[in-house]
C-alpha cells in the first residue's frame, strides 16, 4: 500500500475539492465542498455523533430514489452553516448539473456543519451562500490545501488547533481509498501518555515527521481545555474511492471511516460533538471480491485516522478577537 500522488481525496479520479474562508473582523470560518464526477458519485452516510447539522443525508439511505450525488458540502457555522449549500446548489444549476425533472435540473447536494460560532470574536459572522458558490469556484484536483481553511477555519480539536486533513492509499490491486476531513472534536487527538498524535500511528512508512515532545509541551497537551457546552464540536468526513459501490456499500465505507475517527480521536462521537461521515464511490473499477472489500474497508479506517492527524500538523496557531487557540506545532516544536 502506498500513497496516491497528492495523498489526498483528490486522488480518486474525478473528485475536486475547494474551500473559502471567511476574511476581516471577527471572521473564523468557512465552508469546503466535494466535487463529484460528471454523471454524480454514488453516496452513503453514517451519523453517529449526538449532535448533528445535516442536509440531505435521507436521500442517501438505500432505500432512496436517488442514487448519485453531485457534490458534498462541509461547512462552519453550525446549523447557519448549512446555507453554503445553497451557493453550491446554484453554481451546479447554472452548469446544468444535477436530477434531471421536467423543466430543469435539482442538483444533490448533501452535507453537515461544524460549530465554530463566536470563535473569531463575532457570532454573527457565518458561511452562506456566497461562501459555499466561492468553495465551488475554487473547486480543483490538484492538492488540497490542508489545516486553518475552509471548513476547518475555525476548528478545534481536544481544545487545541484543529483544520481540514486528507490522506490516500493505493491497494495492492490499484483502487484508491481516499479521506478529507474537518478535525473539530472535543475530544483530543494527542495521546497523553507520550503527546503523541493518535493519527499518526496508522501512517505509512515515511509520511509523518518524527516529533519529541518535552515534559513541558506534554504537560500544555495535556492541560488544553475542551469545549465548553453541549453541540460545540463536530468531525466531519468525506471517504471516497473509486471502486464500484452501491448505496449501501457507501454506507458501510462511511462506518469504516467512524473506525478510523474513534482510534485518531478520544473520546469520539460524543454528546458534543455531530460526527458525520459521507462516504463517496465514483464507481469506474470493478467491484473488489470480499478479501478485496476487507481490504478496502481497512484502509479506509486508516485513512481517516491519517488525515486527522494531518489536520493537526498542518494547523497553525490562531488569535483572534476571541481569544488565542496554540496548534499541535507551537505546543511541540517543529
Amino acid at each position: 500500500m502506498r500513497p496516491g500522488p497528492h495523498n489526498a481525496l483528490t486522488d480518486v479520479p474525478g473528485l475536486r475539492v475547494g474551500h473559502a474562508s471567511l476574511e476581516g473582523p471577527g471572521a473564523m470560518s468557512g465552508t469546503t465542498v466535494v466535487l463529484a464526477p460528471e454523471g454524480g458519485a454514488v453516496a452513503g452516510a453514517d451519523v453517529r455523533g449526538a449532535a448533528p447539522g445535516t442536509r440531505e443525508t435521507d436521500l442517501l439511505h438505500p432505500g432512496a430514489t436517488v442514487q448519485r450525488v453531485h457534490a458534498v458540502v462541509l461547512s462552519g457555522g453550525s446549523a447557519y452553516g448549512l446555507a453554503a449549500a445553497g451557493g453550491v446548489v446554484a453554481r451546479l444549476e447554472e452548469a446544468g448539473i444535477g436530477f434531471p425533472v421536467p423543466g430543469g435540473v435539482v442538483p444533490i447536494v448533501p452535507g453537515a456543519v461544524v460549530f465554530d460560532l463566536g470563535r473569531g470574536g463575532d457570532f454573527t459572522v457565518r458561511p452562506d451562500a456566497a461562501t459555499g458558490a466561492a468553495a465551488y469556484d475554487a473547486a480543483s484536483d490538484g492538492p488540497i490545501p490542508q489545516g486553518v481553511v475552509g471548513a476547518g477555519t475555525g476548528a478545534l480539536a481536544g481544545g487545541i488547533k484543529g483544520g481540514i486533513g486528507t490522506a490516500s492509499a493505493v491497494l495492492d490491486d490499484g483502487a484508491v481509498v481516499a479521506a478529507l476531513v474537518v478535525a473539530n472534536a472535543a475530544g483530543s487527538a494527542v495521546d497523553p501518555a507520550t503527546g503523541e498524535l493518535y493519527g499518526v500511528r496508522a501512517g505509512l512508512p515515511g509520511e509523518f515527521p518524527a516529533v519529541s515532545v518535552d515534559a513541558a509541551a506534554l504537560d500544555e497537551l495535556r492541560a488544553a481545555p475542551q469545549p465548553p457546552a453541549l453541540g460545540t464540536a463536530t468531525t466531519l468526513a468525506v471517504v471516497a474511492t473509486d471502486v464500484t459501490l452501491d448505496k449501501a456499500g457507501c454506507g458501510r465505507l462511511a462506518t469504516m471511516g467512524h473506525d478510523g475517527l474513534a482510534r485518531a480521536v478520544a473520546p469520539a462521537h460524543t454528546a458534543t460533538d455531530g460526527d458525520v461521515v459521507f462516504g463517496l464511490s465514483t464507481a469506474t473499477r470493478p467491484t473488489p471480491d470480499l478479501p478485496g472489500l476487507v481490504a478496502l474497508h481497512a484502509a479506509a479506517a486508516d485513512v481517516v485516522s491519517r488525515a486527522i492527524a494531518h489536520a493537526l500538523l498542518a494547523a497553525e496557531g490562531v488569535a483572534t478577537r476571541a481569544r488565542t487557540w496554540r496548534s499541535y506545532r507551537d505546543i511541540v516544536g517543529g
